[in-house]
């Protein structure tokens, strides 16, 4: 896809972080930008904005997780705009620690979320977009944890790769048939969001009792370490023009971080020679400064 004017957008995750900024970008673009998101209140407020600057948008209040929430909103696109060209899966949360520690409630979130996210809108816009026949992309956000070893939340890392391995059967299957299909993975490192409070969105069905946690100190000492990070990370804005520049050059894999790379090659070259998983470098706090090392 090398022009964006007039072609229909679907953005999930809409209302915040890497999602708003993709949203924000494809108004720049002069796209017809459907918003899909969980929170209201935020999804109402963007699409206001971008309704006041003169944008076509539509804002579709959806749970990814629940597969009605996704056909209404593919029903809803279709009514609208009568087609899509891109569709960009970004909805994703976190929640847990390791597997052990982690609730059922927490696993039934954000697997519903990350990964049966994914899967509803590929079954839902797939068959909408080859019905068209006409050139289409999808991008798939994961994180460059869905390709290196470890994150303070097991479902959070199980769930990222995950959706590279979506993603990659995705590009195959379409490219098998013929499809005018491209295929995005991205994969970033640490971006300015709010993923560290995706609590604000946790279905009151999925909440866990806080009486029920133990704390961790390690655990909350990676937690520190996350935030800090996060804080301090990439802008949703400069993400956004990453994605933009590899949908118009096809690329599959995205990158925000390339000097991330190294802790790929680490984890692919301990599955080649056989070697025991090593943690990545940020989890040490020695990459903190001093002010938030405070917490140690």
């Amino acid at each position: 896809m090398k022009e964006f004017k007039n072609k229909v957008v679907v953005i999930t995750g809409a209302a915040s972080g890497i999602g708003l900024g993709l949203a924000k970008l494809s108004v720049e673009k002069q796209m017809k930008v459907v918003l899909a998101d969980v929170e209201a209140e935020a999804l109402e407020k963007a699409a206001s904005e971008f309704t006041t600057a003169g944008a076509d948008v539509t804002a579709v209040v959806t749970d990814v997780a629940k597969l009605e929430d996704v056909k209404n909103l593919a029903q809803k696109v279709v009514d609208t705009y009568q087609s899509i060209d891109l569709l960009i899966n970004n909805a994703g949360v976190a929640a847990g620690a390791a597997l052990w520690e982690s609730t059922l409630n927490d696993c039934d979130w954000v697997i519903g979320v990350n990964m049966w996210g994914v899967i509803n809108c590929i079954r839902e816009f797939v068959p909408l977009m080859l019905e068209q026949n006409t050139a289409g992309h999808i991008v798939n956000t994961s994180s460059i944890t869905g390709l290196t070893t470890f994150h303070p939340s097991a479902l959070y890392q199980l769930t990222k790769h995950g959706i590279v391995a979506i993603s990659e059967q995705l590009y195959h299957d379409l490219a098998i048939r013929g499809a005018k299909i491209t295929v995005s993975v991205l994969c970033p490192g640490f971006v300015a969001t709010q993923i560290m409070d995706a609590e604000r969105n946790r279905p009151e069905a999925y909440r866990n009792d806080p009486s029920a946690s133990e704390p961790n100190s390690r655990m909350e000492e990676l937690e520190v370490i996350f935030r800090h990070m996060i804080e301090n990370g990439m802008s949703p804005a400069a993400v956004a023009e990453k994605v933009f520049e590899a949908i118009a050059e096809e690329k599959f894999f995205i990158f925000t971080h390339p000097e991330l790379k190294p802790q790929i090659q680490s984890r692919m070259e301990d599955i080649l020679k056989e070697r025991n998983p090593v943690l990545p470098p940020w989890t040490s706090r020695n990459l903190l400064p001093q002010s938030s090392q405070r917490y140690f």
